[in-house]
């Protein structure tokens, strides 16, 4: 465990967060000065303990190493009282990142960046009409991050500005409807998901429910339009063709879907889908499918806990194709359990042969909520590992079937400290993906775990969840339905 003591509330996620991207394998505990009931005193042996003290006018950091008994790192840098909240966290995070790098020897892809959205940064100085190479080195000079990443964040932000130009973002929301159902649920899971085998009896009066919700946002929104709809989960096209026809249909006549750019389904899962719901899809006009491997790689589809074979992805693609989807995404997740460049590279080999429309990569994050969590404990974190040269494999790929980046967000405990990238060949952007890292528009979001966001015209971002667990999201709907109203008014 690795300890780390502070004289201040304010900054601890911040802290945790920083710590813990340079000691993955490591539990980080921050405390706050000689906190009552702490578990340890001080760091395991061969760590140090980190001691960070506010005064009036200075941060002091000190690490201590065990071994030594001496202290590697004891600095100061001045605040004054008028300095923002963010700059004050930008100059703790400035000299936590020093301190941890000079004393690990490690520096990271995002510098002293904690944040699961980077490209808000550079998005904003575009905005406040800064340079591109002004926005470069600010992104090395105030959070440290590498030159790559920083023409990455960059280009991007540029990207999702060309994507979103023309849109009334304004006076229109997006739809996103959640189906928490799967097959089965993947080792590295933790989203809101039900393997269907279990739950089956409950769809239907899932759906009831579900349309409810629909129902009620229908008539409270109904002076507004719909620019993307994006379905889900879970896995949607666990239901069977009929049941997902019935959900398809449901929102067709409650909504005037005439103006949305842009219908998306989480097919996801290739042993979910057959030629009747793709058929089903079609009819209503979904426009943007997933299809999501996460590996070409029978051996580690197995471990991750997916009943189907790289055969059947081949087999479900080719069939998606020939009923007529011309936007199709696909998944592909790197530090997957005993994955290594060679199965990285095979994956991509399978991939391009595809050629899909728009390449998702995901570096692995272990979740405290996913069965991954158990892997690790009883294979170690080193069975996970990403690397600097699989990512540039994937963006090489990505590159090779004429695609870009165009949205970008990281998340906790990030395999490698980097990032999730959407790549896709010009005009099959997701549009939906940019509306929800950017927090640009509304959001409004149906069924069991979804997290609705309000955008108010100052930049003010509101969030309500609905509740996670099906069952208390079935008989319980009367109060998401008040938490909603209480929201989007």
């Amino acid at each position: 465990m690795l300890v780390i003591t502070t004289n201040q509330n304010d900054f601890e996620v911040d802290i945790y967060s920083l710590a813990k991207a340079f000691y993955p394998a490591e539990e980080v505990k921050v405390y706050l000065g000689n906190e009552a009931g702490r578990e340890e005193s001080s760091s395991s042996s061969g760590l140090p303990d980190i001691n960070i003290h506010f005064l009036d006018s200075r941060i002091l950091l000190t690490i201590h190493d065990h071994e030594s008994d001496k202290n590697l790192s004891a600095t100061a840098i001045d605040i004054n009282t008028s300095k923002s909240r963010l700059e004050v966290k930008n100059a703790l995070k400035q000299l936590l990142y020093c301190g941890l790098s000079n004393h690990t020897g490690l520096t990271l892809p995002w510098g002293a960046l904690t944040g699961v959205r980077p490209v808000k940064i550079p998005m904003k100085l575009l905005e406040e009409k800064y340079g591109r190479d002004e926005i470069i080195q600010h992104m090395q000079d105030v959070y440290f991050c590498s030159e790559e990443k920083s023409h990455l964040a960059l280009g991007i932000a540029e990207k999702e500005r060309e994507v979103l130009a023309g849109h009334d973002l304004c006076d229109s929301y997006s739809l996103y409807v959640a189906i928490p159902f799967c097959p089965t649920t993947c080792l590295y899971c933790s989203f809101t998901s039900y393997p269907i085998i279990k739950y089956k009896d409950m769809v239907d009066i899932y759906l009831e429910a579900l349309f409810k919700e629909i129902d009620f946002i229908a008539d409270l929104y109904k002076e507004k339009k719909i620019l993307t709809i994006y379905i889900g989960g879970g896995t949607p096209t666990t239901l069977s063709a009929v049941t997902l026809e019935k959900l398809l249909d449901k929102i067709n006549d409650s909504f005037d879907t005439s103006h949305i750019k842009e219908y998306t389904i989480e097919a996801g899962r290739p042993d979910s889908l057959d030629f009747e719901k793709l058929a089903v899809m079609m009819k209503y006009y979904v426009n943007r499918i997933s299809i999501n491997p996460q590996s070409m790689n029978d051996g580690t589809l197995k471990i991750i806990g997916r009943n189907h074979t790289v055969k059947q992805i081949y087999e479900t693609f080719d069939l998606a194709r020939e009923i007529g989807f011309d936007n199709i995404n696909m998944d592909i997740i790197l530090g997957l359990p005993g994955e290594t460049i060679k199965e990285v590279q095979k994956t991509l080999k399978a991939i391009s042969e595809m050629n899909p429309d728009s390449l998702t990569v995901h570096s692995l994050s272990v979740k405290r909520a996913a069965k991954l969590t158990e892997w690790v404990n009883e294979n170690g974190l080193e069975s996970l590992t990403n690397t600097e040269e699989m990512m540039k494999a994937a963006s090489a790929c990505a590159n090779e079937m004429g695609m870009s980046p165009y949205y970008l967000y990281r998340q906790k405990n990030i395999a490698g400290n980097f990032e999730n990238v959407g790549y896709a060949t010009p005009g099959k952007e997701g549009l939906y993906n940019i509306l929800m890292m950017e927090d640009i528009q509304t959001i409004v979001a149906l069924g069991a775990g979804s997290i609705s966001k309000q955008i108010y015209p100052d930049g003010n971002v509101k969030r309500c969840d609905n509740l996670k667990e099906v069952d208390q999201y079935i008989t319980r709907i009367n109060e998401m339905l008040k938490r909603k109203r209480k929201l989007l008014l």
